[in-house]
């Protein structure tokens, strides 16, 4: 398995939504305090950014999501329904308020510490989510910030970019406002996407907004 180098900042100073399908074919990887390395390969990604109004951004920087309006290439995490967390990937230039949620990825190594954290053995369940992603790698507030490029614990690196063409395309899972936007990224026909329906039932590849 050819992981590669961390993708440098200038992979993440574009808009969301060139971010959001170019990290698609990445390797997430977390390496614990003990050595062990867990990897995963990035299925499923969803675009964020400052003028939608789905986006934590929309009515301004506030504590909470500071973090999302850069440095570029940082880890914005927050905790939702008052039980997960999900981890997102800051992108464009600072000040904009963009990011990039991780919504699901192929595990690939440390699959038995992934089970220990999420609770199930299926591999296809593991990381088949933001929250189960989140939980896998064991991401929680503590990493609210975390450096993607520099940092040793917790990195994104080059992996295997999926073909556009292999690259489906609709709108979010689980969002009211923003509904209609096709912002949503996966490699289609892949067993480790989460399973969830996007809004409204929006279709797939074609669509270019």
């Amino acid at each position: 398995m050819r992981a590669g180098r961390p993708l440098p900042r200038s992979f993440y100073v574009r808009p969301s939504l060139e971010v959001a399908p170019g990290l698609i074919g990445r390797f997430l990887v977390r390496t614990l305090a003990d050595g062990t390395r867990l990897v995963a390969r990035i299925v499923e990604t969803e675009s964020y950014a400052e003028e939608d109004p789905a986006s934590h951004s929309y009515r301004g920087r506030t504590p909470r999501n500071e973090v999302m309006f850069g440095p570029p290439g940082r880890l914005y995490v927050y905790f939702t329904y008052g039980m997960h967390f999900c981890s997102n990937v800051v992108t464009g230039r600072e000040g904009e308020g963009c990011a990039v949620l991780l919504r699901a990825a192929e595990p690939l190594e440390g699959l038995d510490e992934m089970a220990r954290r999420r609770g199930v053995s299926d591999p296809s369940l593991l990381c088949a989510g933001p929250a189960c992603l989140t939980q896998a790698f064991g991401i929680g507030r503590e990493d609210n910030g975390v450096d993607l490029i520099r940092g040793t614990a917790l990195r994104i690196l080059e992996g295997s970019p999926v073909t556009r063409s292999l690259i489906g395309r609709s709108a979010r899972i689980g969002v009211s406002s923003g509904a209609e936007l096709r912002w949503r990224f996966f490699v289609e026909g892949d067993p480790f996407v989460s399973k969830g329906r996007p809004a409204k039932g929006r279709g797939t590849r074609g669509s270019r907004r």
